[in-house]
């Protein structure tokens, strides 16, 4: 039997243009609203990132937040 998709939880996020804009191209593609494709990425996180591509990029990220929240 499927799980029941049910949104349960409802957070405010504070997320960069850049961001926000490849979150609702991502959405559309996939015919989902925000909030769904949010779900999808991050109950399925593990499965669709690289490991080693995403230590690599989240120090690049770290390393800019500084300079970004300017």
């Amino acid at each position: 039997m499927p799980k029941r998709f049910r949104l349960t939880r409802r957070f405010p996020v504070a997320m960069t243009e850049d961001g926000y804009r490849r979150l609702r191209g991502f959405a559309k593609e996939a015919g989902l609203d925000e909030g769904e494709a949010l779900s999808f990425l991050f109950e399925h996180f593990d499965s669709i990132t690289d490991s080693d591509k995403l230590t690599h990029r989240l120090r690049l990220f770290n390393a800019e937040i500084d300079k970004r929240k300017r």
